[in-house]
């Protein structure tokens, strides 16, 4: 298990440190200040801050010396004319993802952002670039929409380690993107799922996944918790597959998590209805598959069980070994040592929480 773990929460970035059988804050920085994304480059070890703040728009800094300096870059920023509809000017509103480009390519950085542009920069973050050929697909004005926001945004980005220029995105509302080129051209990986919101729920376009991720010993293995259900591929996004439990709690939610030693087994965090998006009946669980979503069995030990109004955002559930850890929207904070089998508060006091990341 990776010893740190940074989280991106509603009022500043906070790092742990796991240390003689306990978690420690290590580091709280832009106290007061929403911080979307915290991220850690695993190449070089340079920490991430996406700021949201409130008056002063979008911010992103990061810190090589694991928090203890900070320097602002200059944030991702559409070309002047890019426009969101026609008539609507694009801004940057929201960093709601990133990602680091790969070994093949130290200086590369990918980001999403909210209204729906992919940036990548080719300096280690010191500017990034629209990718117009994204933003230029032609889906993108008439097919893509808000979810929980109300634009569309990119927050998942996997970059295929046996070859770098394969890339999957999750958009919401729109599906999954896939290039073979580093960027240069895009095909639509919608096949499968389904979005009960549609007039027709297998649209080509229009779907929401809440988030994407691969596991880490086969990134042909695709997973998404998305706001219709489970789903998961085998194909490398070439077809989905809905894994969820029709009338069991692993069904409606945002978050999920593939182990590092194993494809088939995941964790989900479930929620009510998106009408009350609320823990299910008062009571926090995390659901595990073993067997790529057969079966899920709920995980209960530790967490609360009554008067509990938690849910946990796409990006705030993360595992690394046998430890798995999440943060909820009234800022408590569980870690697990032994896959779920148990939990342990590690705070109940904290912010609500943006993101979970393990990281050495």
């Amino acid at each position: 298990m990776k010893s740190t773990i940074l989280l991106g929460t509603r009022k500043g970035f906070i790092a742990y440190h796991f240390q003689n059988g306990q978690w420690k804050t290590e580091n709280l920085s832009f106290e007061g200040v929403p911080v979307s994304i915290a991220y850690a480059d695993p190449r070089n070890g340079t920490w991430w801050a996406c700021l949201d703040h409130g008056h002063w728009g979008v911010k992103l800094h990061r810190s090589k010396d694991r928090g203890a300096t900070w320097e602002e870059v200059a944030a991702p920023a559409y070309p002047e004319g890019a426009e969101v509809k026609d008539g609507q000017p694009a801004t940057t509103r929201y960093i709601w993802s990133m990602a680091h480009g790969g070994k093949s390519f130290p200086s590369k950085i990918w980001a999403g952002t909210d209204p729906g542009g992919l940036f990548v920069s080719e300096d280690e973050g010191t500017s990034f670039q629209l990718v117009e050929s994204l933003w230029n697909h032609p889906t993108r004005k008439e097919g893509w929409f808000g979810g929980g926001r109300d634009l569309p945004g990119i927050h998942s980005i996997i970059v295929d380690p046996r070859d770098e220029n394969h890339i999957h995105i999750g958009i919401s509302c729109a599906g999954v993107f896939e290039t073979a080129d580093g960027g240069k051209t895009w095909a639509v990986r919608n096949k499968g799922l389904r979005a009960d919101f549609l007039p027709d729920p297998y649209a080509e376009m229009g779907h929401d996944p809440h988030i994407l991720v691969a596991a880490p010993g086969d990134p042909d293995n695709l997973w998404q918790q998305n706001h219709c259900g489970i789903f998961r591929s085998v194909n490398g996004a070439q077809s989905w597959d809905d894994i969820g439990e029709p009338e069991g709690p692993a069904r409606f939610g945002f978050a999920i998590t593939v182990a590092e030693d194993n494809p088939d087994q995941a964790w989900v965090a479930p929620a009510n209805s998106d009408m009350t998006r609320t823990a299910i009946k008062g009571a926090l669980c995390i659901c595990r598959t073993d067997d790529g979503g057969k079966t899920w069995r709920e995980q209960r030990k530790g967490l609360p069980q009554e008067n509990c109004f938690d849910i946990v955002y796409r990006h705030a559930l993360a595992s690394s070994g046998n430890g798995v850890a999440f943060g909820t929207t009234t800022g408590n904070f569980f870690f697990s040592p032994d896959k779920g089998e148990s939990w342990q508060v590690i705070n109940n006091y904290l912010p609500m929480v943006y993101s979970v990341q393990f990281v050495d």
